[in-house]
């Protein structure tokens, strides 16, 4: 059962809302819960929810505030604080607007991945003659 909460905070990010929440166990100490919360659409144009929850307990905070530090400053270093996602960018464009190329033939061709995807580029197979 959950315990009544003691602080409350919430990040709103588009879809996706974040609770932290300090809330007392039973011996009237208190431990940390972050809940992710995504808003779904439904065809019918209603919507759901889904959430997913952690529990922090004290014992875990320096290791936990220790990695999670160590895991953002690695994000933020290699690839910047700027969103790079087709989702958050609506004018986002792939690196290449070509076919990638994955493999070559004996006779020279060449096979791209999209030509790879197609019915036409598998072969059957008969295990009679295996």
């Amino acid at each position: 059962m959950e315990k009544e909460e003691i602080f409350s905070k919430v990040l709103r990010a588009g879809r996706r809302t974040y609770f932290f929440d300090v809330r007392s166990t039973k011996a009237e100490d208190y431990y940390l819960t972050i809940t992710e919360s995504k808003k779904f659409t439904n065809d019918d144009g209603s919507f759901h929810y889904k959430k997913h929850k952690i529990y922090i307990y004290k014992e875990d905070f320096t290791e936990f505030k220790d990695i999670l530090a160590e895991m953002t400053d690695y994000i933020i270093n290699e690839k910047g604080d700027e969103v790079i996602s087709e989702r958050h960018q609506k004018d986002f464009k792939k690196e290449y607007d070509t076919d990638v190329i994955v493999a070559a033939e004996d006779d020279g061709s060449r096979v791209t991945e999209a030509e790879l995807k197609t019915p036409e580029s598998f072969t059957d197979i008969s295990f009679d003659d295996i």
